[in-house]
C-alpha cells in the first residue's frame, strides 16, 4: 500500500483503468511525454520524423487533469450534500479542444533540424465536471472552470512543428490524437478521487479552433468560399440578401456524408452541381469540430471590417464608383493618423485581439466621424457602432446570461436593425458579399448561446495565450522585434 501511495506521488502516475479498455491504446499509466508519431509506422522522409512532435497520452493527460481538480471536484461534493460514498458514479466531464497554428518559431541562431518554421499546439481544457444525483433529480455540476480562457486552465497536449495549412501532414500528426478521442468516447475511466474509485464520462468539444482551422478539421473549402460559413449552407450571395435568418445545420456526420458523395459523386453530375450539391464539402473531414463561432477570432474579423468601413466613410465611398489605390490609400494614411492621434492606436499589420478591442470603443468612432463630411453618415457610423457595441457582450461574456442578461434579449433585435443599416446605407459594401464572421456575428449567435449557454467560454483565447508562453519558452521573441541584442 506504501509502495502504491508513494507511485501517487509521482507527477504523472496515476493508478487509472478504462473500462472497457481502450482500443489501440496501451495499457501502461506512467506514461510521461511521448514521441508524437508513436502509433504511426515510420515512413522515408525528408524531415527526420523523430523531431516533428511531442505530445501526451490523451487519456493520461486527462488523468492527470482530473488529479489536479481532485480537491475541487471534492469541495463541490460536499457542497452540493454529496460527498458520503454514494457517489462514485455517473460523473460526467466537458473538455474543451483548442489547437492552433503559429506562424514564425524558427530559432534565432539554432543549427537544429531542418524542419518547416511553423508549430501547431493543440490544448485541451476541463470546462466542467457534474454527477448524477443517486435519487435522479438530475445533474449537478460539482466543478465549473471559472476561467475557461485562461492560459492555466487550458493544458497543451500535444506540440507540431507542422505548417497548419500542411494538411497531409497535420492530420498524419493529429491521427493517434483522434484515435485516442474515439476510443475514450465509448468507454469510461475508473479513477480514485477523494479516495474512493468514481466512474468519469469524457464528453469532447472542439471548439477552440480559428475558420482556417475548422474547414481543414471539417473538409470544408477555404475561407474564400462561396460556402461562407461553418454552421449553415448559405452562399456568400444569400447572405448577404438575407442577413439574419439562418439556423445553424452543418455537422461532422453530414459533413462525411457529403464528402462520400463528392468522392463518388452518385448522380453523375457536373463539377459544379456537385459542388452545389455538397456545399463545398470536398475532403474528408477528419476531426469532429463542435459548430460554433470563436470568439476571438470573431473579434478580429468584425474590427478588420469595421476599418475598412471608416476608410470608406472617410473616402465618402456611397457616391465613387472604383477609386484608385492612391486615394484609397490616403483615406488609410488619414484614419491610421487621426486614430494615433486621437486613440494612441499604432498601425499594426494584421489585425489583433488588443487592437481591435481598443478599435471597437465609442471614443474611436467619435474620432473617426470628425473625418467624415457629412453629417448624416457620421449619425449611421455611430448607430452601427453602437449596435455593435450592444451585441459584442453578448458574444464575449463567459456566462451571458447571468453578465449581460439584457443585451441577450435584445441581441436579435439589434442584429436586425445592424443588418437593415448594412444592406441600406452601407449597400455600397455588403451588395452580394459579406464577410464570414459578420455572417455569423449576425445570423447564429442566440442560437448558440441557445444550445451552450456561452460562445466566450469556448472560445481559443486559452490557447492563444498560451502560445506567447510557447514562444517565452523557446527563447525567440519573434514578432516583436528583429533587432540583434
Amino acid at each position: 500500500t506504501l509502495r502504491a501511495f508513494e507511485k501517487e506521488l509521482l507527477p504523472g502516475f496515476h493508478q487509472f483503468e478504462w473500462q472497457p479498455a481502450l482500443k489501440n491504446v496501451s495499457t501502461s499509466c506512467d506514461v510521461g511525454i511521448i514521441n508524437g508519431l508513436s502509433g504511426w509506422t515510420s515512413s522515408v522522409d525528408d524531415s527526420p520524423a523523430e523531431t516533428i512532435t511531442r505530445r501526451f497520452r490523451y487519456d493520461v493527460a486527462l488523468v492527470s487533469a482530473m488529479k489536479d481538480l481532485e480537491e475541487d471536484i471534492v469541495e463541490g461534493l460536499r457542497e452540493s450534500g454529496m460527498e458520503d460514498s454514494a457517489c462514485t458514479s455517473g460523473f460526467k466531464v466537458m473538455i474543451k479542444e483548442c489547437c492552433d497554428g503559429m506562424g514564425d518559431v524558427s530559432e534565432k541562431h539554432g543549427g537544429g533540424p531542418a524542419l518547416p518554421e511553423k508549430a501547431v499546439r493543440f490544448s485541451f481544457t476541463v470546462m466542467s465536471v457534474s454527477v448524477l444525483a443517486d435519487d435522479g433529480s438530475g445533474e449537478v455540476t460539482v466543478f465549473t472552470e471559472p476561467k475557461p480562457n485562461s492560459e492555466l486552465s487550458c493544458k497543451p497536449l500535444c506540440l507540431m512543428f507542422v505548417d497548419e495549412s500542411d494538411h497531409e501532414t497535420l492530420t498524419a500528426v493529429l491521427g493517434p490524437i483522434v484515435a485516442e478521442r474515439n476510443a475514450m468516447k465509448e468507454s469510461r475511466l475508473i479513477l480514485s478521487i477523494g479516495g474512493l474509485p468514481r466512474l468519469f464520462r469524457f464528453h469532447f468539444r472542439g471548439t477552440g479552433y480559428d475558420e482556417k482551422m475548422v474547414r481543414e478539421l471539417e473538409g470544408l473549402e477555404a475561407s474564400g468560399s462561396t460556402y461562407v460559413c461553418t454552421l449553415c449552407d448559405s452562399s456568400r450571395a444569400e447572405a448577404s440578401e438575407n442577413m439574419v435568418l439562418h439556423s445553424i445545420t452543418r455537422s461532422h456526420e453530414e459533413n462525411l456524408e457529403r464528402y462520400e458523395i463528392w468522392r463518388t459523386n452518385p448522380f453523375s453530375e457536373s463539377a459544379e452541381e456537385l459542388r452545389d450539391r455538397v456545399k463545398g464539402v470536398s475532403a474528408k473531414p477528419f476531426m469532429e469540430t463542435q459548430p460554433t463561432m470563436d470568439a476571438l477570432h470573431c473579434d478580429i474579423g468584425n474590427a478588420t471590417e469595421f476599418y475598412k468601413i471608416f476608410q470608406d466613410e472617410i473616402g465618402e465611398m456611397h457616391k465613387r464608383v472604383n477609386p484608385s489605390r492612391e486615394e484609397r490609400r490616403s483615406w488609410r494614411a488619414a484614419l491610421d493618423k487621426q486614430l494615433r492621434r486621437k486613440m494612441k492606436l499604432k498601425p499594426v499589420m494584421r489585425m489583433n485581439g488588443n487592437y481591435a478591442r481598443k478599435l471597437m470603443t465609442q471614443e474611436t468612432v467619435e474620432a473617426v466621424c470628425e473625418l467624415v463630411p457629412s453629417e448624416e453618415r457620421r449619425e449611421a457610423l455611430r448607430e452601427l457602432v453602437r449596435l455593435y457595441l450592444q451585441m459584442k457582450p453578448v458574444w464575449r461574456a463567459t456566462c451571458p446570461a447571468k453578465e449581460c442578461p439584457d443585451q441577450l434579449c435584445r441581441y436579435s433585435f439589434n442584429s436586425q436593425r445592424f443588418a437593415e443599416l448594412l444592406s441600406s446605407t452601407f449597400k455600397y459594401r455588403y451588395n452580394g458579399k459579406i464577410t464570414n464572421y459578420l455572417h455569423k456575428t449576425l445570423a447564429h449567435v442566440p442560437e448558440i448561446i441557445e444550445r451552450d449557454g456561452s460562445i466566450g467560454a469556448w472560445a481559443s483565447e486559452g490557447n492563444e495565450s498560451a502560445n506567447k508562453l510557447f514562444r517565452r519558452f523557446r527563447k525567440m521573441n519573434a514578432r516583436q522585434s528583429k533587432v540583434f541584442e
